[in-house]
């Protein structure tokens, strides 16, 4: 096969892997279409918790009560998706791995999926209520907090991706030690930047509160130690590993 031959070869897959991809999306979103509403009072829950009693939320355009519902319902398909996105990923750039190299992108891959999700629960079981209850505890007084549900889906999908990538840091610090991009020695000397530019993330992503912050600072800190603890594990199994093709 000449080169021109494999290059097409190799997108005519790619074209192949993106379209199983987004036939896999499509059904779950239309499994959960009929449920978009229940969906979206799901996703709202955070914030009618914390609202005095009798209040609500408000749509502010004409086409918002169609269209927010089914933006949840993508948002949901597309969570629920994800593993088979991930399995198609997979098997198109398997082919070209080693095979110690496919024994270790397996388990990070599933970690990585999970330690997402993870921190999208964190934000939406500990985060959300404490930044709602301290938003609508610093409303002046005689002011009916009414989010608009575009704008809090927009808030809450911004803070759950915040989250979910702020919770790959143990991903992240393997991956850059396995392919010798730093040691561990170095990844330690470079705590307090990382503790610098975790508390900058929780200045943006989350309410000028102290704790909202904290609850985002903290969990990349934690992390990051987690990651290093499990790089210099994988530094010393990699070591002993030999570079034999699959």
């Amino acid at each position: 096969m000449t080169p021109t031959e494999n290059f097409i070869s190799h997108l005519i897959e790619l074209r192949d892997v993106l379209l199983r991809t987004l036939i896999g999306f499509a059904l779950v979103l239309l499994m959960l279409l009929p449920f978009a509403n229940k969906i979206y009072s799901l996703l709202a829950a955070p914030l009618l918790a914390q609202l005095p009693s009798g209040g609500q939320m408000i749509a502010t355009a004409v086409t918002t009560p169609f269209f927010v519902p089914m933006k949840v319902a993508m948002m949901a398909a597309f969570i629920i998706s994800l593993p088979h996105t991930m399995y198609q990923a997979w098997s198109f750039v398997a082919p070209g791995l080693y095979a110690h190299e496919k024994k270790f992108m397996v388990p990070m891959i599933v970690a990585s999926c999970c330690l997402f999700l993870m921190g999208m629960a964190f934000a939406y079981f500990l985060v959300l209520p404490v930044i709602f209850g301290f938003i609508i505890s610093a409303a002046p007084v005689g002011v009916a907090v009414m989010t608009d549900i575009a704008n809090y889906l927009d808030f809450v999908i911004g803070l759950f991706f915040a989250f979910g990538l702020a919770f790959q840091v143990p991903i992240a610090v393997i991956l850059v030690v396995y392919f010798g991009w730093f040691d561990v020695i170095q990844l330690k000397a470079m705590r307090a930047y990382v503790v610098v530019v975790a508390f900058i993330l929780g200045a943006i992503f989350t309410p000028p509160d102290v704790v909202s912050q904290f609850m985002l600072a903290l969990p990349i800190c934690m992390l990051y130690e987690l990651g290093i603890l499990l790089a210099g594990f994988i530094a010393k199994a990699k070591s002993s590993e030999p570079d034999m093709p699959a």
